[in-house]
């Protein structure tokens, strides 16, 4: 099989149309049979429930080529159980587990000779969404949706993505106590839009929300989740106790890399700001699909500059590993965890 003639190594993190779509309507109150299109646009009503009350739901993973030629992707029945939890939360029908995976392997597979070469540093990114397409005037339910699957080549999210970035705090709030924060819709990311365009203005390359309730706590960025080391090494997660920070699958996976594969000690707790201010991490990630780990360097806000001395300039070393490790299993380099690399051709 021939791959497209493209420079993979040059790759951005942008939109490349590709040969096929994974389209599926939901109607009558079922689920159709679904499949391939060559469409690439999408027509609804006027009235479609997605362009009033924003029912819309959506997942994202990759797939790549591994050194001896497969194609895989990790753990796309994770992102299958997340999309069913998204939906329930905004009263949409859940999309078969089952079926999200063999959609995936589907529109994958269609579309093989667009899966970035092994070594280029590529990879297929995998958008999976699903949205009201139903006609709805007053704020209710719809009762029509369209779940679709698009894929398109991808670079690394950030530029350089072992040199380490700059962040900075959000003034604004991401998601309200017991809200949508743990869901992935797109009216979360939404909301980011403003404030992350604030920030690039000023410079920096993502925003760090604080709790809503208290602004004292750590959540996490408009896109992704955030890791941190402390000086004795322990890899520290913040937790939400308001239930409002997207249960990241790499967060997850990386969690159990650290543990079981690393033998790190993992601590998951709240976290407040207070303590990355007065310097008790060496090290700082933002962990994502997109991004996988992208080191963070410093914080910065009006009153303080936070330097994380283990990776100020690039990866620090326990981040470098995590990353390594989960990247090497995601393309199939080391052996990981049972069911988490799923062969598509």
């Amino acid at each position: 099989m021939e791959k497209k003639d493209i420079d993979w190594g040059n790759l951005s993190f942008a939109y490349m149309e590709t040969s096929y779509s994974y389209v599926c309507n939901y109607r009558n109150g079922a689920w159709e049979e679904g499949g391939l299109t060559e469409d690439h646009t999408v027509t609804m009503s006027e009235c479609a429930g997605i362009l009033h009350y924003c029912q819309e739901v959506f997942e994202g993973l990759k797939a790549y080529t591994t050194e001896n030629g497969d194609i895989v992707c990790f753990r796309p029945d994770m992102n299958a159980k997340r999309m069913a939890d998204s939906a329930r939360r905004l009263v949409m029908p859940e999309f078969p587990e089952d079926k999200f995976v063999e959609a995936v392997k589907m529109v994958v597979e269609a579309n093989k000779e667009w899966v970035p070469p092994y070594g280029s540093g590529a990879s297929l990114y995998i958008r999976p969404y699903m949205f009201a397409t139903g006609v709805v005037i007053g704020v209710k339910p719809a009762d029509e949706y369209q779940f679709r699957i698009l894929v398109t080549p991808v670079g690394p999210y950030f530029k350089g993505d072992k040199e380490a970035i700059t962040i900075t705090v959000a003034d604004y709030d991401r998601a309200a106590p017991r809200g949508t924060g743990d869901i992935k819709a797109g009216l979360n990311y939404a909301m980011s839009l403003h404030p992350y365009e604030e920030a690039h203005k000023n410079g920096y390359s993502e925003n760090l929300y604080l709790d809503s309730q208290t602004r004292t706590y750590v959540e996490e960025t408009g896109g992704a989740n955030v890791l941190f080391v402390d000086k004795e090494g322990n890899l520290v997660v913040p937790q939400s106790f308001t239930n409002s920070i997207l249960p990241s699958i790499t967060r997850r996976s990386l969690v159990t890399v650290a543990k079981d594969i690393l033998g790190m000690n993992v601590i998951e707790r709240p976290v407040k700001f207070e303590e990355v201010a007065n310097g008790d991490f060496v090290e700082c990630g933002l962990c994502g699909t997109a991004a996988v780990i992208s080191p963070v360097g410093c914080i910065e806000t009006a009153d303080v500059h936070v330097e994380f001395p283990d990776g100020t300039e690039n990866a620090g070393p326990v981040m470098s590993k995590l990353r390594s490790t989960l990247t090497d299993i995601q393309r199939c380099k080391i052996e990981g965890p049972e069911g988490w690399v799923c062969k598509i051709c």
